[in-house]
């Protein structure tokens, strides 16, 4: 994972369901550059840090023995002028999971109401994962207290 899209999980309920936040900051590094007369945190940010949050919820359903890649997405929606300089909640559900693919859903909420969403999200799994590394990068990436 070279961009992390989400500061930290803060629950997780194994095959149901994760949550998450994440501070949008105007001094993020892949924004530098990126605005014309007004900042805005482009749409497929807060699609990336859904994706990435019930990602790790499959991952760990799984019991980290697999890596789940997203392949399909429906049912988007993202604000067109959000800007940075905010805090977001991020919740992801599973719907269905086996041992080739699982569907989700997520959205993001900021201060309560929501803000972006994805109806619909496909990951395909590939079973070529090491199990320890997995769980590493789990830990590492803000889920220590749940790994």
């Amino acid at each position: 994972m070279r961009l992390l899209l989400y500061d930290r999980i803060t629950g997780i309920d194994p095959g149901k369901s994760i949550t998450g936040v994440k501070t949008f900051s105007l001094t993020e590094e892949c924004l530098r550059g990126h605005f014309g007369k007004k900042a805005t945190v482009p749409g497929v940010m807060y699609i990336e840090a859904m994706a990435q949050l019930l990602g790790w919820l499959i991952i760990h359903t799984h019991d980290f023995r697999v890596s789940a890649f997203m392949s399909l997405i429906e049912d988007v929606v993202v604000p067109e002028d959000l800007r940075p300089g905010f805090s977001a909640e991020i919740s992801g559900r599973l719907i269905s999971t086996s041992a080739g693919d699982s569907l989700g859903s997520a959205r993001l909420t900021i201060d309560g109401q929501d803000a972006a969403s994805i109806g619909r999200i496909i990951y395909v799994h590939s079973r070529k994962a090491d199990q320890e590394r997995m769980r590493a990068m789990f830990r590492y990436y803000g889920g220590e207290e749940f790994a």
